[in-house]
């Protein structure tokens, strides 16, 4: 009989230095524990598991080498297993190109508890996504696809749950347009799901990708909208030569708590693997897994808002895609390709160094792409320009693009450091940060009732249905000739800037899916050219339309209808909450033990006397603005009842 034991690497109790990695789960079936050390080894990530009977285990890991593809040296991401104080002999992490299983040792086990400890060797990115154990020597789990999503689900014996709530509106993916859709939805009296697959909130602009955010707010045609994108924008937090803390993590978090809890649910470490349709092309649910224990939640909605970056609700749903450049003839574009091509704008891995008070070291590596003193990049950081996988399909190669560029900063660092003529000039220098998780620029689009060009924003089209405008140039960028010509894949760009005058608004349209019924857009991939796109992908810019989709989303729900009929019948009232823009909250968070205070930021006033609120109640501006505060559960008093 046999006897096997599943353990989830990413659901280890404490992570020491190893981190989560879940930016990848759509290509590998699942999260993974990553050494991302920078070139020294971390402490161990460690977790307890149970044996429910004595015996000698086979110990299999679930890994790869992830430095193979460039065919050059040893290994970089080298780690061993260690089984209640028992390092396993097999060096893991050294087993090729594709994910599979690598044996480490056998262990002989008492029924009980277990302590298994991940031990990293290099500190250079060793990985692990699963433990097998197993008293069969040749029990070996599959190596990929369905057969292994059925043979984790069968031994993690992870049981679906059903949240209990219908949601009037879900959010998929919580960078700067996810968060403010939730909010702007919340506000307009929504009751609201965030589902979001990294522990922070803030997509690029978080602490551990680090782009700056671009773009205007509280410009024409809508100058109350931005208000949102104020209250999540850090103070500073510009490129990623900044420190962790200036990306205020934790305030893009906290605005949520504004809000009564009964209004939202904010569901971090949970990425969407499935959804349901109905016969009419309308999602009923989305099933997401959590990213460190691996439980499946399904939740249901009336509407969605696809703010993944990578479309993954609209792909999944069946949505009509666009991917890369589009040729000159499809749309008359004079920035249109030649012919169509699969070359996006890349994804950045933004890396710094700091000068220290003495020498420093850095690993000698034989892994990373050949530099020499013709090709080395004498450079202290890199921002937006360090940018790989411009032909690469950014969803579906995301651990490859992101994998390039962290090995392209490596192999230039360890020449600088250790091989350079100009060496004794980074004698001092360390390497003090690189992201572990890619900035991504450009993915697929999804097509709306309408596809905006760079004709309709240099034509300055009017369309009836404009919502917040754009402000960025169009700014696209490509693979640098000179890094193209000296490597085989280029990992970094230049960029091409071209102004637009004056603002410009993007239509309604654009923003939900065509023939999904109630699948709005935001982010990165709403309804646009991809010269058009390059104009409104910063990050203020798709804050606000992430407002312009939650307001329609109230507007949806009151209504009892879908995007595209208040795009044809209920515009108008979308207009006139964007006239007033989104609501700002109470100024203090919501606490149940002060229901007796009233409280607006708004009116500046604040009393618990009971001739003070009948006073106040008298105005109808008052009375007004508790109108919007109640509907949007922002100030629950049953006094104003």
């Amino acid at each position: 009989m046999k006897k096997r034991i599943w353990i989830e690497a990413e659901s280890v109790e404490s992570l020491g230095g190893w981190l989560v990695d879940s930016q990848s789960m759509e290509e590998i079936g699942s999260a993974y524990i990553m050494a991302h050390g920078m070139g020294t080894p971390v402490a161990d990530a460690e977790r307890s598991f149970k044996v429910k009977e004595d015996g000698t285990y086979h110990v299999w890991a679930r890994t790869r080498d992830w430095t193979a593809v460039w065919k050059r040296g040893t290994p970089a991401g080298q780690f061993k297993l260690i089984i209640n104080g028992l390092e396993l002999p097999e060096v893991l992490g050294t087993n090729g190109v594709e994910w599979s299983w690598q044996k480490a040792g056998i262990v002989t086990l008492e029924k009980g508890t277990s302590k298994i400890a991940f031990h990293d060797l290099t500190g250079f990115n060793g990985r692990c996504d699963a433990v097998y154990l197993s008293n069969d020597p040749n029990d070996i789990p599959p190596e990929n696809g369905e057969k292994l999503a059925e043979f984790r689900h069968e031994l993690s014996e992870n049981i679906c749950i059903d949240d209990p709530v219908e949601y009037d509106l879900l959010v998929a993916g919580g960078g700067f347009a996810g968060i403010c859709t939730a909010l702007a939805a919340i506000r307009s009296g929504l009751k609201v799901a965030l589902i979001h697959d990294r522990d922070v909130l803030g997509g690029c602009n978080s602490s551990e990708v680090r782009v700056g955010i671009g773009g205007h707010v509280n410009v024409e045609p809508y100058p109350a909208l931005g208000r949102t994108v104020l209250e999540i924008a850090p103070v500073m937090g510009g490129p990623g030569t900044y420190p962790a803390h200036y990306y205020e993590d934790q305030r893009k978090e906290n605005v949520f708590r504004l809000h009564h809890p009964d209004s939202y649910r904010l569901a971090l470490n949970e990425r969407v693997i499935s959804l349901e349709k109905d016969a009419d092309n309308t999602i009923v649910s989305v099933t997401t897994r959590h990213t460190r224990s691996g439980q499946d939640r399904r939740y249901r909605a009336k509407i969605f808002s696809d703010c993944t970056g990578d479309a993954v609700l609209a792909r999944k749903a069946g949505a009509e895609l666009m991917y890369g450049r589009e040729e000159k003839s499809r749309f008359n574009e004079s920035l249109g390709s030649e012919k169509p091509e699969k070359q996006v704008m890349g994804m950045s891995v933004l890396w710094f160094s700091r000068k220290e008070n003495e020498a420093s070291s850095f690993p000698e590596i034989d892994w990373g792409i050949p530099v020499t003193e013709d090709t080395a990049y004498y450079i202290r950081g890199g921002d937006w320009e360090w940018e790989t996988g411009q032909y690469r399909d950014q969803a579906k190669e995301s651990e490859y693009i992101r994998d390039y560029g962290m090995m392209a900063t490596y192999a230039n660092w360890s020449f600088l450091k250790n091989r350079s003529a100009r060496k004794n000039e980074w004698a001092d220098e360390k390497l003090n940060w690189v992201s572990s998780v890619g900035g991504k620029r450009e993915s697929y689009r999804v097509i709306g009732d309408y596809i905006l060009t760079q004709n309709d924003i240099e034509n300055q089209t009017v369309h009836e249905d404009a919502t917040a405008s754009m402000t960025w140039s169009i700014d696209l960028h490509f693979p640098d000739p000179e890094n193209e010509a000296k490597f085989k894949e280029p990992f970094r760009s230049c960029a091409y800037h071209r102004g637009i005058g004056k603002s410009y608004p993007v239509p309604f349209r654009c923003l939900y899916a065509k023939g999904i019924k109630n699948l709005l857009l935001g982010g990165r991939h709403i309804s646009m050219s991809h010269v058009a796109f390059s104009c409104v992908r910063v990050m203020r810019t798709l804050g606000m339309l992430g407002e312009v989709s939650g307001l329609a989303a109230s507007v949806c729900a009151k209504e009892g209808i879908y995007p595209a009929e208040l795009y044809r019948e209920h515009f108008n009232k979308l207009k006139e909450l964007m006239k007033e823009g989104v609501p700002l909250p109470a100024y203090h968070a919501y606490w149940p033990d002060r229901s007796e205070t009233y409280h607006f930021k708004e009116l500046g006033f604040i009393s618990t006397k009971a001739e003070d609120k009948a006073e106040l109640l008298k105005n109808p501006e008052v009375l007004k603005r508790i109108k919007r505060l109640k509907m949007s559960h922002m100030y629950q008093n049953p006094a104003f009842d």
